[in-house]
């Protein structure tokens, strides 16, 4: 009882009420109070409920945001957009924000934070996919690996190079490793509007073991191919440790909002067709099917860099949508695409992202507007989901961005 005064007397201040961030140290205080020797016996707090997978609108009806219903193949009155990278640097706002927060993982593992960054882009470009802030290399702690991110280097972590290393790695539980990816996702269902689609991602197993195995980021991949030729079946172990994990990580951003999962596998693109049959699309595929196994639903999105020559394969994944690089032609990309999921014995032609060149967005307003509405005639009505053919660059000016974005929305097929 005095517990339970304690909470009702700071939930009726309104200056607490003020502010996400405040609640959110509260409620977490309020834990540690639970779980503190001697404190009251109190039954374990229950599982907060899983996100509806739909959002409602303000007359209470049901409704799959525009991007959604585009990603699962279905007609849509225009096609959806949003930008890869498109919280981040080249927002000015942001910029600010990284004098306060002047670590990335300060930027993504503070809720607040990682919410304000992820809103940036969708509030002033009104994108149709609101992104969350975040890295593929987040859930790596909860893995027992640890890693930083300098701001210059980029991604630096211990190098894994022996089977004592890999046996330190354990399964992920994401409630424990990111409890700050739950609350910016549920925050984020909240702020942005029914017809915008949240998007989750998550790094797959070759890429995510590129770093563990090199250390940092690389040009060349020299130490992971040399694992992958000379000691294939430890780099197997790692890949599979990873596939695991990152399954149950994609599962729990679904499951506190996430309403499509984006699979980047960025660094397969370095490896030939063998061998992308045997390091990366046994992977990317274990966790797609754990992701349609349990919510068949949600749509599925893969991008690798420089993926011309894996286009095919990827179709075969059983993903739903893949997204295209810049040197693919659209047309073309869709016909492979199709052919790919045939081949594979999967039905429909599949969908596709991108592909406008980010290189693009540093041209005036009518390269930038006859260049994106070529993508969009190439790739047709149904199916496409648009955006650029890789990141956002970070000298991108932001009203290029802007109009590239409104190309897109004020875009029309021909009836």
């Amino acid at each position: 009882q005095q517990f339970n005064h304690f909470i009702i007397s700071l939930g009726s201040n309104s200056s607490l009420q003020s502010s996400r961030f405040t609640k959110m140290k509260f409620i977490s205080a309020a834990l540690l109070l639970i779980s503190a020797p001697g404190a009251l016996s109190f039954s374990a707090p229950a599982k907060p409920a899983n996100m509806p997978l739909s959002n409602t609108d303000a007359s209470g009806n049901t409704v799959d945001p525009l991007l959604i219903r585009a990603a699962r193949g279905e007609k849509t009155e225009r096609v959806p957009v949003w930008m890869m990278r498109q919280a981040g640097r080249h927002i000015k706002e942001y910029r600010d924000l990284c004098k306060k927060y002047p670590t990335f993982r300060e930027r993504s593992e503070i809720p607040d934070v990682a919410v304000e960054v992820s809103l940036q882009p969708w509030r002033n470009y009104q994108t149709d996919g609101c992104i969350l802030f975040s890295d593929i290399l987040t859930p790596l702690p909860g893995m027992g690996v640890e890693f930083d991110i300098d701001e210059k280097v980029g991604p630096v972590v211990k190098p894994m190079r022996t089977y004592e290393d890999v046996e330190k790695m354990h399964l992920i539980d994401p409630s424990t490793a990111a409890p700050f990816v739950a609350e910016a996702l549920r925050t984020l269902r909240e702020e942005v509007s029914p017809e915008t689609a949240v998007l989750g991602f998550v790094g797959c197993p070759y890429t995510l073991a590129t770093y563990l195995v090199e250390g940092k980021t690389s040009k060349e991949y020299l130490e992971i191919k040399k694992m992958a030729f000379t000691e294939p079946k430890l780099l197997h172990m790692i890949l599979k440790n990873l596939a695991e994990s990152i399954s149950e990580y994609a599962l729990f951003q679904i499951e506190n909002g996430a309403q499509l999962i984006q699979i980047f596998d960025s660094w397969a693109g370095h490896l030939s067709p063998r061998d992308y049959d045997e390091f990366a699309a046994p992977y990317q595929k274990i966790i797609l099917d754990k992701i349609k196994e349990k919510y068949p639903t949600i749509p599925t999105v893969i991008y690798i860099k420089h993926s011309g020559a894996l286009i095919e394969r990827m179709a075969g994944t059983g993903v739903d949508v893949v997204s295209l690089d810049w040197t693919v032609d659209m047309a073309e990309g869709r016909e492979r695409i199709a052919n790919g999921r045939a081949k594979a014995g999967i039905s429909g032609p599949g969908g596709v992202q991108g592909n406008l060149d980010p290189g693009i967005l540093f041209g005036d307003f009518a390269t930038i507007k006859e260049r994106a509405e070529e993508i969009l005639k190439k790739a047709g009505p149904t199916g496409h989901v648009m955006n650029l053919g890789h990141g956002i660059e970070a000298a991108t000016p932001e009203e290029n961005a802007a109009y590239f974005i409104e190309t897109v929305r004020n875009f029309r097929h021909e009836a």
